[in-house]
Order: structure tokens, then sequence, then C-alpha cells
């Protein structure tokens, strides 16, 4: 049975139309490393970003988009991943 490892990726996040509105977007998934679950998290942003879709099915490792806000931009450079 392999070893599965879930890492969860903290993404900064504000109100592009009032920046004193800031949150958290969590991301969370199968990985084997800090930068491997930054870099599918942000794959997965990407993915529904472009397709403008609020909640893409689930990739194949179990990482998905819920809960996007429209007018929020993700501070991707401050995201951190841990186990």
């Amino acid at each position: 049975m392999p070893n599965h490892e879930f890492y969860e990726v903290d993404v900064p996040i504000h109100d592009t139309a009032n920046p004193d509105r800031r949150g958290l977007h969590v991301v969370t998934g199968e990985a084997n490393s800090p930068t491997t679950a930054l870099r599918r998290a942000h794959e997965v942003y990407d993915t529904a970003h472009t397709a403008e879709l609020e909640a893409p099915g689930k990739q194949q490792d179990s990482r998905g988009a819920r809960g996007l806000r429209p007018g929020w931009q993700m501070d991707w450079p401050a995201a951190q991943a841990g186990p």
C-alpha cells in the first residue's frame, strides 16, 4: 500500500475592490513535498480560474477548487504548505 501524504496549502487572499478585506484560501491534497503541494494547488486554481469554473472536478491527487471568490486576489508568493 503506498504511503500517502496530505498537505495543506494556505494562500492569503484580498478583495481587489477593498484591499482591507483579507482572508485565507485553504487547499488540501496529496503530495510528496511542500513544493509539490504548492505547485499542484496553483495548477488547480489556474484550471478553475481559466475555465471560469467555481468547482472543477477533483484532480488525480484529490485536489479540487471550491469556494473561489470572484474579485479576490490570491497572494501565491505568500502561500505556505505543510503536512
